[in-house]
């Protein structure tokens, strides 16, 4: 799609944290061109809108939370996952509580409201970022690369030892069509032994059978299994896909990424951003029509979106 999209009606979700366990209503609105995903806490009337911006990230523990003048948000990556894979440009996500809802700890729902919804296109050109030279972050044996690709590609490698489920690794060129098909369903997992342990620094308080998959002695606890050999890589790149989303623009390039997660996520993309010789701001006008911008430097990207 060569021009900016948003979304032909609204969406509209509840259900409950994963982290907070408190229920939640969400709303998906159309937002004019140019204007980004942005998210508002309805509960908080004298709050700002929240850029989903990198430079809006405040928290990294095992969700991304976003936040701006003492308002934040948790746990928005999989909704802007499906967001940013199935085009969608502009939005304004509306929120009555302070995380979003798991569902059923994947894309899927998302997915199929946003193709419900169905999309409209504006009159605004797409502009996307092009990685021109390969970024690095790491940090022990975990390590996150940006580096030039046509389109958005993902590699990812997880490994956890002699620990089920070991090592998995996905490559996927991020289309709409392959999110739907290979990621949208892939949901978020953890081990049954942390979860005491995260319950008592306020993590995972809504998590149950519903919304996870829950390991325990190398196998899954839900009756149901998986949903996929490899689903534990496969909702890493979910996740990395909500991630990438906060640059404020599509990507064009190739995340190679080995045992990392949110942080290294946001590492990597501060990283790139902070290169304004590493990539380009691109509009495409028509398959015929292609104009460079200027790169803007971190902190000017980040006060645009503001």
């Amino acid at each position: 799609m060569a021009f900016q999209h948003t979304l032909k009606r609204n969406i509209e979700l509840t259900g409950t944290g994963l982290h907070s366990g408190a229920p939640v209503r969400l709303v998906i609105k159309a937002a004019d061109a140019g204007e980004g995903l942005r998210i508002r806490r309805t509960d908080l009337p004298s709050s700002q809108a929240i850029p989903a911006h990198v430079a809006q990230v405040t928290e990294t523990t095992l969700a991304t939370v976003l936040g701006r003048n003492g308002s934040s948000v948790s746990t928005v990556e999989h909704c802007l996952a499906a967001l940013r894979a199935l085009g969608v440009d502009n939005a304004v996500i509306e929120i009555d509580g302070p995380e979003f809802p798991i569902l059923d700890g994947s894309s899927s729902l998302y997915v199929e409201k946003i193709t419900k919804a169905g999309l409209m296109a504006q009159t605004a050109p797409r502009k996307y970022i092009k990685i021109l030279k390969p970024v690095r972050v790491e940090c022990g044996d975990k390590f996150c690369i940006l580096k030039p690709h046509e389109g958005f590609a993902v590699t990812y490698s997880i490994d956890f030892g002699g620990s089920f489920p070991g090592a998995q690794s996905y490559f996927l060129e991020i289309t709409a069509a392959s999110f739907c098909a290979e990621l949208a369903r892939a949901r978020t997992f953890g081990f049954l032994g942390d979860v005491e342990k995260l319950k008592a620094i306020g993590k995972a308080r809504g998590a149950s059978l519903e919304n996870a998959v829950a390991l325990h002695e190398g196998k899954v606890v839900n009756p149901e299994g998986l949903r996929m050999p490899d689903e534990m890589v496969r909702h890493k790149i979910l996740d990395a896909v909500g991630d990438m989303a906060l640059a404020g623009y599509p990507i064009h390039g190739h995340l190679i990424a080995h045992k990392a997660g949110h942080e290294m996520h946001r590492r990597v993309l501060c990283a790139l951003l902070e290169r304004p010789d590493a990539w380009t701001l691109e509009a495409k006008k028509s398959q015929r029509e292609i104009f460079k911008a200027r790169p803007l430097a971190h902190a000017a990207l980040a006060a645009a979106l503001a």
